[in-house]
């Protein structure tokens, strides 16, 4: 089974954009999803918390996940390694289409401890530059939760008027929805991101090491 994930977060990437090259990747790898998870759940609660999550995930073994970042699982670094480890063990493989590599229990270290690093980074960053409405933070829509609804009913060829009448809303406000969105691109994949050369050595060479730590390594 292949399982979409997907978590929005004001500070990083909404639904729509995840969705988006979620969809893309499929396509362009020939995947066909077979079951979507968009946990509107907060990024500000510990993943024992997250139940929905946690059960989820604990009744399945051996599935694909397709994620479109790091973060996405979580960005509270002691709860991603606990659920990169658990999905690990539950034989899972993890597509991290963002940075274009897939994770499984045959993965290198190295490779697993770069998509951890990447994240330390970007926290990083983000936490200099938070002040007030966080620089780049996603507008956020009232459609968004009709997200899934709507990329379906395109794939059905369904016409905005009727999309507007299943989901009780006005058909203009839907048509800039969708086409702000770009979710027809979206729901038949042609906006197919370019898998990048040599992905899982990137990811590798990208890890950064302090000043400190990379002096007292260079004087051994």
């Amino acid at each position: 089974m292949v399982v979409a994930y997907i978590r929005p977060d004001k500070y990083f990437d909404a639904a729509h954009d995840q969705l988006q090259l979620i969809n893309s990747y499929a396509m362009q790898k020939n995947l066909t999803i077979d079951d979507e998870f968009i946990d509107q759940t907060s990024q500000n609660k510990r993943l024992q918390e997250r139940h929905n999550v946690t059960t989820y995930f604990q009744s399945k073994r051996g599935e694909t996940l397709l994620v479109y970042d790091v973060w996405v699982l979580s960005t509270n670094m002691e709860d991603l390694i606990e659920m990169i480890s658990c999905l690990l063990k539950h034989d899972f493989k993890i597509h991290f289409i963002k940075q274009g590599v897939v994770i499984s229990q045959q993965s290198s270290t190295m490779l697993v401890l770069g998509l951890l690093d990447q994240l330390r980074v970007k926290l990083q960053q983000e936490s200099k530059r938070m002040i007030g409405r966080p620089k780049g933070s996603k507008s956020t829509s009232k459609f968004d939760k009709y997200i899934s609804e709507i990329i379906t009913y395109i794939k059905e060829k369904k016409s905005v008027s009727e999309m507007a009448r299943l989901l009780g809303v006005s058909r203009s406000s839907l048509k800039d929805f969708i086409d702000s969105r770009e979710l027809k691109q979206v729901a038949f994949g042609s906006l197919l991101p370019k898998t990048p050369k040599n992905a899982e050595q990137k990811v590798i060479d990208n890890i950064t090491c302090t000043d400190n730590l990379n002096l007292q390594l260079g004087e051994k």
